[in-house]
Parts: C-alpha cells; structure tokens; sequence
C-alpha cells in the first residue's frame, strides 16, 4: 500500500500537531510542508523540530515561492538557488527525505504571446545543470534529495515532461537529483502518464496528487488505477502528497482523499 501525505496549507488546525491529528484521523501518513521565500522555512525551525519531536512525520518540503532555479534574471536564480539549499539543510535537520521545485513557474510559456522566450534552449539548459547540480551536491551532503517537478506547458517553457526532467537529471548525474511527479500536470503532457512512470522510474523520487481539473483525487477524470499501478509495478515506497485546489467542503475533500486513492490502487 502506498503511503499518503497532505500539503500542510490544506488542513484545518492552528499549529503543526492539530493539523497532524487531523491528518492522521483522516488516514494519512504524512504532512507535506511548503517552503516560502525569505528563508521564511528556516525562521521555522524550531516550529519544526518541536513537531518532529512530538511525532509529526513530515519527509517534503515543496517551495512556495513566485522565482525559481531557471530564472532569467541572474540574481534571482542565485535567490533561488539560496533558498532551496536552506530548505534541503532544514528538511536534513527534522529527518525528511527532500525538497521540491520546478524549474520555473508562471515566468514563461512557449504557447502564448511572444512565443519565444530571451533564451535559446541551450542557455536553458545550462542554467538548469550548473543550478541542478549545485542543489544536487548540497543535497547529497545533507543526505536527501532535490526533486525536480515537470509542470505543464503554460506554466513552465522548460520542463514539461518526466523525459525532459529524465535527461537533465541524468547529465547532472547525482543520486541526490530525482524527478518529483505531479498527476496534475502528467494529465496535460504525457502522452500516457503510467508508461512515462515505468519508463523513467529509476529517476523518479516523489509524487503529488491531484486530478485532471487540479481538485483533489476523485473530482476529475484521471486514471487513477492506471497511474497507481503504475507506482507500484515500479516499486514506488515514497509518498502521495496531496497537492490540489478542493472543490466541494474543504474538510471533507480533504477528508476523502486517502480512502479515494486506496480504492483505486493505492
């Protein structure tokens, strides 16, 4: 059985421990934490190690910011770069096993005005292995990882795709860059998203859930038994982190999220 985690924004309660009551009650295993700009995560930390420390299990942390590693501005890929080491060293310090970015978000998209970005693919790419790579050695001496997220084609011109994430990750070559899969955005750009996972499955190291409509599991049409059994002929043993917008009373959607995807294959 594959295990669940919720997005910490996403559960009702005041502090780290009311929310991990909820999330327990509701079945899940985990708490995901998002990582916000100013080293806003870092200021947490004993927040955090208090958690851990009452028996909050909490292994992600997704950025949260609006500038990423693929930045066209050189000192906001240098912020990026900043704030995602303090992340991959602060979810070192409570026990967890990573952080996770895209490459960008919302800063360009191929499929609307101008069409073409200030970089040519090949800057692109650059920029992308030396931030991957700096990120990938810091994250190796931490002891975790850097989970770099694919995003559909309106909101990153870069990284679409597990195969586009599959080839930088293995240019990079460090066991400390792995690809964080996102169902959402899988819906949009693989042509078969259970076949994109057997096939780059040696490069995958986390997973986000939500449906086809970006709800929670269950509001949309994605093919869940297809993606999880896909997770699982591979071998899958990290986390479901739900990362989605609710339809419906939030509680309940958030409720009904771990008994959905037990259900259907999980």
């Amino acid at each position: 059985m594959l295990k669940t985690a919720v997005q910490e924004q996403l559960l009702p309660g005041e502090t780290l421990q009311a929310k991990w009551d909820f999330a327990q009650q509701a079945g899940y295993d985990a708490i995901e934490l998002r990582g916000k700009g100013d080293f806003h995560f870092a200021s947490r930390r004993e927040e955090l190690r208090q958690a851990r420390r009452d028996g909050v299990v909490m292994p992600t942390v997704c950025v949260d910011m609006l500038h990423f590693l693929g930045a066209f501005d050189e000192d906001l890929r240098r912020d990026a770069v900043a704030q995602m080491k303090s992340q991959l060293t602060v979810i070192a310090e409570i026990g967890g096993v990573g952080a996770q970015t895209p490459a960008s978000y919302g800063m360009f998209s191929r499929r609307l005005p101008p069409f073409e970005p200030p970089r040519t693919k090949e800057e692109d790419r650059e920029v992308l292995l030396a931030g991957l790579t700096e990120l990938g050695e810091h994250a190796r001496r931490e002891g975790v990882t850097l989970f770099l997220e694919p995003l559909n084609r309106y909101e990153d011109h870069m990284v679409n795709r597990l195969d586009q994430a599959a080839d930088l990750i293995r240019a990079v070559g460090l066991d400390s860059v792995r690809i964080g899969i996102d169902s959402y955005h899988m819906n949009i750009e693989e042509t078969d998203p259970a076949a994109a996972v057997v096939a780059h499955a040696d490069v995958i190291g986390h997973a986000q859930v939500s449906d086809s409509n970006r709800f929670q599991p269950g509001a949309g049409h994605l093919d869940w038994p297809a993606w999880l059994g896909a997770l699982h002929t591979v071998g899958y043993d990290g986390h479901l982190a739900l990362e989605s917008r609710l339809t419906g009373d939030p509680v309940q959607a958030v409720r009904s999220v771990p008994a959905f995807l037990k259900r259907s294959g999980a």
